[in-house]
């Protein structure tokens, strides 16, 4: 097998090998069954084992909270942004958001279009390198939720704490941070994530909410965006993506193999506190935007002192077998990200290369 390359892509990205080498075994003839998965109707005895593990494996992995319910459905956090005022914000009540970053920005956008909409706090004043300060949100009293984006994946800021909403359900996009850290799901009322950053591949969204959430839709919605339609048919109204389930099942299947969340959140630590001390030891050389208390475990975003420099580290990683760097065109600058399935060695041999570049760039 030829070198596989430092993949530090935003999403699409690193999927660990280990399931990439059992996906493999089993693409062509999946259990004996003479067919690959993707090749079986999704109302066979085969595939619906699969489905229901990676609902069961999820939920077990999140410590098998009570009461919760766990979905596969399409079209990826954007289309959540969209269901959710759909499905929870009736007329006479206002979905609060608190303004993080680039994808709350998103979710607030789409919510406008369904109804009324309020900023429970924001950190734009400075530039959304920073979490929202908890103390500063404020939730209207007509509230149909409170919505936070766990992890903004663009500028590289994480909420450390979750706030504290009461009666008012809180509603988490945690699609670049789902899974990467120990979580008490009992906090939250509904999360959901895109697959594509640490769950597996791109094409399942998860969904994993309380069931009294998901259970009374509104009837004027169409069928597909109602909540209460896929919890009825267990996720199989209509056709899921069943190679991205299968792919989520193998890679919650490697997560318990690396001592669960305790592990995985250890080794990601790990990994984002070699790039951080790079960052913070390189004497203005490189230099972390984000707010020391906001900074994220995922995606670690630096700057250097020009953009002519950045242009040089990006090429120069390039050559070097490094893939996917680049900051976000919208903030510009460079960025790791280093979910879950990024190997320490990555990050080592990222850090390594950091510190060759400032000496000959120094």
């Amino acid at each position: 097998m030829s070198k596989r390359a430092y993949n530090f892509n935003a999403g699409p990205a690193a999927l660990p090998l280990e399931v990439l080498t059992r996906a493999q075994a089993e693409f062509v003839d999946f259990r004996e069954t003479g067919m690959s998965i993707m090749e079986m109707s999704h109302r066979g005895k085969v595939y619906e084992e699969v489905h229901h593990e990676a609902e069961s494996r999820l939920l077990s992995l999140l410590g098998n909270p009570e009461g919760y319910k766990v979905l596969f459905l399409q079209g990826g956090a954007s289309t959540q942004f969209a269901m959710i005022p759909m499905n929870f914000l009736s007329a006479g009540k206002t979905a609060s958001y608190v303004l993080s970053g680039s994808w709350a920005d998103k979710a607030v956008k789409e919510a406008k279009l369904i109804g009324e909409t309020h900023i429970a706090a924001t950190s734009e004043a400075d530039k959304f390198m920073s979490i929202p300060d908890l103390s500063s949100i404020e939730i209207p009293e007509n509230a149909a939720y409170l919505h936070v984006t766990s992890n903004e994946t663009i500028e590289g800021t994480q909420y450390q704490q979750y706030p504290q909403t009461g009666n008012v359900p809180l509603i988490a996009d945690m699609s670049s941070d789902i899974l990467c850290r120990q979580l008490d799901v009992n906090q939250f009322d509904f999360i959901y994530a895109g697959a594509q950053k640490n769950l597996g591949p791109s094409g399942v969204t998860v969904v994993i909410a309380r069931e009294e959430m998901l259970a009374d839709s509104p009837k004027h919605i169409p069928t597909m965006l109602r909540y209460s339609t896929h919890l009825k048919n267990d996720s199989l109204y209509n056709t899921p993506p069943s190679f991205s389930v299968y792919m989520v099942n193998e890679v919650l299947k490697w997560i318990e193999e690396q001592g669960g969340l305790a592990g995985v959140e250890q080794a990601n630590r790990k990994k984002a506190g070699l790039i951080y001390d790079i960052i913070d030891s390189s004497e203005g050389f490189y230099r972390g935007p984000v707010d020391a208390g906001s900074r994220s475990i995922m995606n670690v975003t630096f700057k250097l002192a020009s953009e002519e420099l950045e242009k040089q580290f990006i090429k120069e990683t390039e050559q070097a077998g490094f893939v996917g760097l680049k900051g976000h065109r919208s903030v510009g600058g460079l960025r790791a990200s280093i979910y879950n399935a990024v190997p320490y060695d990555s990050c080592k041999a990222l850090v390594d290369f950091m510190a060759d570049f400032q000496k000959s760039h120094g």
